[in-house]
């Protein structure tokens, strides 16, 4: 594992491929009360690129020329709250998205647990330390462990993914999979104005 944190921005000489993984890290969980700290994004290498977005918040171009990027496909795990937290603080919209939590909901349906944790586990033989998760993500200096906490949470999504698209095919729900994440950036917008509770489709 090889973290590179920055300040702001994404340097321009960083380069991805055609899927990248991305997680955010946040003050809390309403994204339009609680601030962005911090932007993970993986090629799949395994190197984590974490970008620091400051009190103030951050032009960011960089970055935000990456999460729009409509050729490049953002992977996400529980991607409703990332995109949502991403369009607000960032003011972009991430498309094509890939959501393993999606993905894992439609074919492990023998099971609950659809954590990334426990996807890890089964799927990759990979125990994690979700310890850090509920820290002080906008302290002035972060931990070593959370360093490793949130580089984790996009280091192990390209195998996931690889794993998920061939339960997807097995159980013939790749193409409601797509259906599923094409929605999602409508899905997080209708978050950010109030439709999340109740929710839009609900009864």
């Amino acid at each position: 594992m090889t973290i590179h944190l920055y300040e702001g921005d994404l340097p321009e000489e960083v380069r991805f491929g055609e899927v990248v993984a991305v997680d955010t890290e946040t003050m809390g969980l309403r994204p339009q009360r609680d601030r962005l700290c911090l932007v993970q994004l993986s090629g799949g290498d395994g190197c984590a690129h974490l970008v620091r977005i400051p009190p103030q918040g951050s032009p960011a171009p960089n970055l935000r020329r990456l999460l729009a990027d409509p050729n490049r496909l953002k992977l996400f795990h529980f991607a409703r709250f990332d995109l949502a937290v991403l369009e607000h603080h960032l003011g972009v919209r991430c498309a094509p998205v890939y959501c393993t939590k999606i993905a894992s909901k439609l074919t492990r349906t023998y099971t609950d647990r659809h954590g990334l944790r426990d996807l890890c586990r089964e799927l990759l033989g990979i125990e994690l330390d979700k310890g850090p998760q509920s820290s002080d993500w906008g302290a002035p200096e972060l931990e070593e462990r959370q360093l490793q906490y949130a580089a984790n949470d996009v280091l192990h999504l390209h195998a996931l993914k690889e794993r998920l698209d061939a339960l997807l095919a097995r159980e013939g729900r790749t193409e409601l999979a797509q259906a599923c994440f094409a929605f999602l950036p409508t899905r997080a917008r209708l978050d950010l104005l109030g439709f999340d509770e109740p929710d839009l489709f609900a009864h």
